[in-house]
This record gives C-alpha cells, sequence and structure tokens, in this order.
C-alpha cells in the first residue's frame, strides 16, 4: 500500500503557460486551467502604452513573469493572482 501526504503549506504557485491583451486587458492562462484577466489601466506604464506596445507582452522566468521589454516593465504571475495591482480601478 502507498500514501501520499501534502502537505498545503507546501503548495506550489501556478504559473503562466500563455499571456495575450485584447484592447485593453491583459490575460494570462496559468498551469492550474485557470484564465485571469485585467485591465491595463492597473498599472501606470501599461495604462500609458499604446495598444501595439501591450500586444509585445512575453513570458519570462519560466512563467513566473510577464515582460514588456519597450516598456521596460516586469509584473510577477503570483502578484497578479493576488490581485497586487499598482493603481486603484478606474
Amino acid at each position: 500500500m502507498s500514501t501520499t501526504i501534502v502537505d498545503p503549506h507546501v503548495a506550489t504557485e501556478p504559473v503562466a503557460i500563455r499571456a495575450w491583451c485584447e484592447g485593453r486587458m491583459v490575460f494570462v492562462e496559468l498551469t492550474d486551467g485557470r484564465i485571469v484577466g485585467f485591465p491595463a489601466s492597473r498599472f501606470e506604464r501599461l495604462k500609458s502604452a499604446t495598444d501595439t506596445q501591450l500586444q509585445e507582452v512575453r513570458l519570462e522566468l519560466q512563467g513566473y513573469a510577464l515582460r514588456w521589454e519597450e516598456l521596460d516593465e516586469d509584473i510577477t504571475v503570483p502578484g497578479i493572482v493576488a490581485g497586487r495591482f499598482q493603481l486603484p480601478p478606474e
């Protein structure tokens, strides 16, 4: 007989497997199957970015962060999932 014990204090955070923008919304698909979206206006640099600049999002650090090279902006996936944004909702 085999027993598996899962320690709830040693949970792994989901990471992103895909990121994209639709209009002024940024979406992230996570390894656990969820899709999380947020308005670009919740981050200072993304708020002032053009639609073309927003489209240039890429995954970094094995899905742990989003990166916009031209904007010099990095946002962590755990921060997005936890709802930690720079700016209040408009």
